[in-house]
């Protein structure tokens, strides 16, 4: 299968140590983010070194839709199987009923080479985790960071192109399209409404449709913002619509599993407690955000928070929302054993918001690294304190 691609080194170099290591290699992310593209890579990466079985399935092609599950996969790869090292790709594997098992079957033989990509989060939580615990590294694989945006479009690094980023989002498929709202948003609707049908209505047996895009909207509109099943259960009563704060749980963590939005939790900045009960969301891409809310600029610091923390995930911090007494961190990052506070604000535009920003670190009582992240055209440090421009931020390799 000859296809052409853009090269993604950044998630290549994660899977790299691991070809030919009896380790099974497993990309989770969004759909359309780019795995299928990534499968594609690595393909070309084993033949390249003299692979010479190579087996590729792709459970949205007609051609696979025999395989629903297990036992059917067993077969259909087993007769494909040589004496020789076989490569196995597997392309949305969460669409084979009890696809674990046909995995553990191959990694067992000691003569497979696995690599699987999926869109649910719980890909990994059944018996491959327990039976396989330590027998596999799970890749997770986001939307086109700002650079990657830069070089799929060929723009400059300008406010311009930082504003279409911020408008249309990281897709990959867009590098095909002219960027323009019409034509991108209505690409993009399609993706959301296929995402809400296969990865959420139709895995979870939801009937109440209606309510799950009510819901999506009303997390659409408050990205950022301190928020409960409680606090959502309220709201959409008050709209006529009465859903308990337990059946709103369980829709938020089927939007999470499916990658479309992401939970933050609050932390105490003092302590390791974790706050149970109001937690942030933020958006996996903000061009489908925009297709269910509009992109406006009254909605920019939400945006540029957004923005922030995806490009956190994606550098590979661990992510919470700090609390300091009646004060708010937006994001205390973990990496490597190490640990830093960041702010993001549009602009520092008055003393209230200088004193927001800034005081709200400088009354964090030890000595690690602090930053704020803004769009104001000159920057300074403040009593130790990093201020960098978001674009700056985002061109970073790392943080």
């Amino acid at each position: 299968m000859i296809k052409k691609y853009i090269n993604r080194p950044a998630y290549s170099k994660k899977i790299l140590p691991f070809i030919d290591k009896n380790i099974i290699k497993c990309i989770v992310g969004q759909r359309r983010v780019g795995k299928s593209y990534l499968l594609f890579q690595l393909m070309d990466i084993v033949k390249n070194s003299g692979a010479e079985n190579i087996i590729y399935i792709n459970k949205e092609l007609h051609d696979f839709d025999h395989l629903t599950n297990y036992s059917e996969l067993i077969k259909y790869v087993s007769k494909k199987t040589t004496s020789k090292k076989t490569y196995l790709f597997i392309d949305e594997i969460q669409e084979i009923q009890q696809f674990e098992k046909a995995v553990r079957h191959f990694h067992a033989s000691g003569n497979y080479d696995i690599y699987c990509t999926g869109s649910n989060a719980n890909m990994l939580s059944g018996e491959l985790a327990s039976t396989l615990s330590g027998r596999y590294i799970e890749i997770e694989v986001f939307g086109l960071s700002y650079i990657e945006f830069l070089k799929f479009h060929k723009l400059n690094n300008s406010d311009v192109s930082l504003n279409q980023y911020m408008k249309f989002g990281g897709m990959p498929f867009l590098r095909n399209l002219t960027l323009n709202e019409d034509i991108v948003f209505e690409y993009l609707k399609n993706i959301y409404n296929t995402i809400l049908l296969k990865d959420i209505i139709k895995r979870y047996n939801i009937r109440n449709a209606a309510f799950l895009e009510r819901l999506v909207q009303y997390v659409a509109d408050n990205i950022g913002s301190i928020v409960s099943a409680k606090k959502i259960s309220d709201y959409l009563k008050s709209q006529r619509s009465s859903i308990s704060p337990n059946v709103v749980l369980n829709y938020l963590s089927y939007l999470t599993s499916a990658f479309l939005i992401f939970k933050v939790q609050r932390a105490n900045i003092t302590g390791k407690k974790i706050f149970e009960i109001g937690e942030k969301y933020y958006f996996e891409d903000l061009g489908l955000r925009h297709t269910i809310v509009n992109f406006t600029s009254k909605d920019i610091n939400k945006i540029l928070e957004n923005i922030v923390y995806v490009n956190l995930r994606r550098l590979g911090y661990k992510i919470n929302v700090g609390i300091s007494g009646n004060k708010e961190i937006d994001f205390i990052c973990e990496k490597a054993g190490k640990k830093q506070y960041v702010q993001v604000t549009y602009l520092i535009s008055n003393k209230k918001t200088f004193e927001r920003e800034f005081g709200n670190l400088i009354s964090i009582n030890d000595n690690l690294p602090k930053t704020v992240i803004s769009m104001d055209p000159v920057q300074s440090a403040y009593q130790g304190i990093n201020h960098i421009h978001l674009k700056d931020f985002l061109s970073k390799d790392d943080f």
